[in-house]
């Protein structure tokens, strides 16, 4: 049965303690949640909990234009098979970036027939295209996203911090959100060899480049008053200035990523590109930081920043961290990898939900009624059967990445995606891979462009 009317379990999370329910299905949306139902359609095994679909808000799909890097058909394959039933595309590393209407057209265009899960789109902010913000939000992109240092990808330039001030501007006119790669580049190494220490290339981006980074995101989201996210953070230490920030009043959320959660600098070995990231996996000290912001409702949401390329680009200069390319993918272990560190620190899964659902569609703005993350009626019925208990060794060639690299290749983590729907169709199972490609498309309607 490829599209149930029903689906029990015993442990259902509602939005807060699981229970018992029954969560009825009908033209790809949650009808009704009523009491367990040992006759439904389907009725999950005692040693699964039910889920609200995952949603990610940080995946770079690379499409079109750099699909030998990932693409829609490998990466939404990877998010079914990680629990994750709506993604945002990064508007970086494709051709063309995503910084006019017609770069989004085109991105578009190449996404029937491949997209096993729901996709929405970030747009990007650029030097060239400060000025015309809201014609690109006006078709369909859920926000922006720029960076203060270099992305690495030529055709996708960094803002200076009057130009920072400036998208801040405009995007307040019309009430729309700026997502910030927030790093110094006054405090990083210039680029080039750095060799295959990991300490030398942990120290060629210190703590210190996000810290006055996100201090100028503060400062202009202050004086601008409009939303800005900072991306993937891994300084814990900087998390006391998101704290006053807030209490001032700064429209400033944060996310982290389940790299910077679950692994540490100490372990990281030389020459290992498949680790490296920007900003940088730090220290165990600092990972307790980051879960101290985690489980004080600092951290907004934890994401992938699932950010792929080829094995060559990876490995290029045979080991030497400055010149591999830098990005984590993490899209289809990123539940099962945070469930196991939190395990570790006792922490239960109902308090990790909010962060991998609600909070990431919050900050995409996909967070109105009816919108994905939960449970509840008239949600899509994007749900998720996850076996707390169980493990699974981590085998990269075995994921469903166009690049089969990560991490956690042969690491045991706890928690199994047994299965996965996306508008109620099967989409995943553990046993046999991907079902059927149910995703659509989301686009934002929050803006107008007069004439």
């Amino acid at each position: 049965m490829t599209a149930p009317h029903s689906v029990a379990a015993r442990r259902t999370h509602l939005g807060g303690t699981p229970r018992p329910a029954t969560v009825r299905l009908a033209a790809g949306r949650i009808v009704a949640v009523e009491d367990f139902d040992p006759g439904a359609d389907v009725v999950l095994p005692d040693d699964q909990v039910l889920l609200p679909g995952l949603v990610d808000h940080h995946v770079h799909l690379d499409d079109p234009g750099r699909t030998e890097w990932e693409g829609f058909a490998t990466g939404t394959a990877a998010a079914a098979a990680g629990g994750v039933t709506t993604v945002v595309d990064m508007p970086l590393n494709s051709v063309p970036v995503t910084t006019t209407p017609d770069a989004l057209a085109a991105k578009r265009a190449v996404t029937p027939g491949r997209l096993a899960v729901d996709v929405a789109y970030w747009g990007g902010a650029v030097p060239e295209n400060l000025g015309s913000l809201a014609e690109l939000a006006a078709a369909g992109v859920v926000g922006f996203k720029c960076f203060l240092a270099p992305s690495g990808i030529e055709e996708f330039g960094h803002l200076e911090l009057p130009q920072l001030e400036s998208a801040l501007t405009e995007i307040a006119a019309f009430d729309g959100v700026l997502i910030v790669h927030a790093e110094d580049p006054d405090h990083l190494h210039p680029g080039g060899p750095l060799g295959p220490r990991y300490a030398d290339f942990l120290a060629s981006r210190p703590p210190r480049s996000e810290a006055t980074a996100v201090a100028a995101v503060i400062e202009a989201a202050r004086r601008t008053g409009a939303r800005a996210h900072v991306v993937h953070l891994s300084d814990g230490g900087t998390l006391d200035a998101v704290r006053a920030a807030r209490a001032d009043g700064v429209r400033l959320t944060v996310e982290t990523c389940p790299h910077y959660l679950t692994l540490a600098s100490e372990d990281v070995p030389d020459g290992a590109g498949a680790f490296k990231c920007c900003p940088p996996i730090r220290d165990r000290a600092n990972q307790g930081l980051l879960w101290q912001g985690v489980l004080d409702g600092t951290i907004d949401a934890v994401v992938s920043d699932h950010s792929p390329s080829t094995r060559e680009l990876k490995e290029q200069g045979g080991g030497d961290l400055g010149l591999a390319w830098g990005g984590i993918a993490g899209l289809q272990t990123g539940l099962s990898a945070l469930w196991t560190e939190a395990v570790r620190r006792g922490v239960a899964l109902e308090d990790l939900l909010p962060l991998i659902t609600t909070g990431s569609a919050r900050i995409a703005g996909l967070d109105g009624d009816g919108g994905p993350g939960r449970i509840a009626v008239g949600s899509p019925a994007h749900l998720v059967a996850f076996a707390p208990g169980a493990t699974w060794t981590v085998d990269a060639a075995a994921l469903e990445y166009r690049n089969k690299l990560s991490p956690w290749d042969g690491a045991v983590l706890r928690g199994v995606v047994a299965t996965t729907w996306v508008h109620g169709t099967l989409a995943w199972t553990a046993d046999g891979g991907l079902h059927a490609r149910a995703g659509r498309e989301i686009l934002a309607s929050r803006v107008a462009v007069a004439g």
